[in-house]
């Protein structure tokens, strides 16, 4: 009998395998404008955005954030990429038997001020103690829920001027040949700064996760409009995300190395651990496809933003190659595979 392993939770192929194979044959999944099966970053069902995520990240502080900032950013994101404007939150707590009133207060008094600084209400909830033993200190499960916006009809309605696009949201199979790759910033910061703080390895003062609520930075974006896909990319990193592009949208997708934001002391540090960085997840940062024609004045609107300044167009759209392929800075090309699992796991 088969066993789950950690790399069947890590976003990567391994995941995709096990619900495509195992889980969604079992349930309804094609129900809804944007189905379960779609396996978007939200569903959308009779206009309303939908999601769910559970965090189970160690340590629970890390450079950065914390558990709490965590679970508040990473939900009102998964809404606003499907370029919904996120309306409310639930927030569920799974709490070990033992762990500190301190601590747990702390992570409350972060969910409260990072859901503020979003501008979405938490609104219902639940709390459950299990024995200790059972968890490791705290799970926290939110859910977020969305609606419409004028941005993303302004913005659709400019993808339209350039090319037919058939879904109203964002969904990851929108992207078209020629299409602009833009990222919000750096790449593999939240990734690394938490296993340096679980590990000790001592990149804490130089790298800092990038958790953060993404809904502001969006609303600038689609007001430039012209995006036709979007995705934050968290498990399996910015190499998972355009993969995921390129196979829903029958597309390939092409980037330069030297194009793409990376941190001198994340690059370092991965050097260092032997992990690539366009595999390590982020949590505050979005990868979108634009059409050509609109690429410089998305890219513009991001980096008028405090936190989409070190936005960068890395890439495009191609039907002239397969699957993710990038430009490497000594002139090769080099194939970008999907992880199998995270090199990090247990980091959202």
């Amino acid at each position: 009998m088969s066993k789950i392993r950690m790399s069947h939770g890590a976003g990567g192929r391994a995941m995709q395998s096990l619900l495509r194979e195992r889980v969604l044959p079992h349930l309804v999944s094609g129900f809804g404008e944007v189905p379960l099966s779609a396996m978007d970053d939200s569903g959308v069902i009779e206009g309303i955005v939908f999601t769910t995520d559970s965090h189970t990240v160690k340590p629970l502080f890390f450079p950065g954030g914390d558990i709490g900032s965590l679970s508040v950013a990473g939900t009102v994101n998964d809404v606003s990429v499907m370029g919904a404007r996120p309306i409310a939150l639930s927030l569920a707590m799974v709490v070990e038997e033992g762990m500190d009133v301190e601590d747990l207060e702390r992570i409350a008094t972060s969910v409260g001020a990072t859901a503020k600084k979003a501008g979405v209400p938490i609104i219902t909830g639940d709390t459950k103690v299990v024995e200790r033993g059972a968890i490791d200190r705290l799970v926290i499960n939110t859910s977020g829920i969305g609606m419409r916006s004028e941005e993303l009809d302004h913005d659709l309605a400019i993808v339209g001027n350039h090319r037919p696009m058939a879904s109203r949201w964002l969904e990851d199979r929108n992207v078209a040949d020629g299409d602009a790759i833009i990222v919000s910033g750096s790449v593999g910061d939240h990734g690394v700064a938490i296993l340096s703080a679980r590990e000790g390895y001592g990149f804490e003062g130089d790298v800092r996760s990038d958790v953060a609520p993404l809904n502001g930075i969006i609303r600038e974006a689609l007001k430039a409009g012209g995006i036709a896909a979007m995705k934050d990319p968290t498990r399996g990193g910015l190499a998972n995300a355009l993969n995921e592009f390129a196979e829903k949208s029958h597309v390939g997708i092409e980037i330069t190395e030297e194009a793409i934001p990376i941190k001198q002391a994340v690059r370092g540090a991965c050097g260092m651990l032997g992990l690539d960085p366009l595999e390590i997840g982020n949590e505050g940062k979005a990868v979108m496809a634009v059409v050509p024609q609109m690429a410089e004045e998305v890219l513009a609107a991001l980096r008028r933003t405090p936190e989409g300044k070190d936005a960068a167009i890395i890439g495009k759209a191609s039907r002239a190659v397969r699957g993710v392929v990038m430009r490497t800075r000594v002139g090769g090309r080099r194939i970008i595979e999907p992880p199998v699992g995270d090199p990090v796991p247990r980091i959202c």
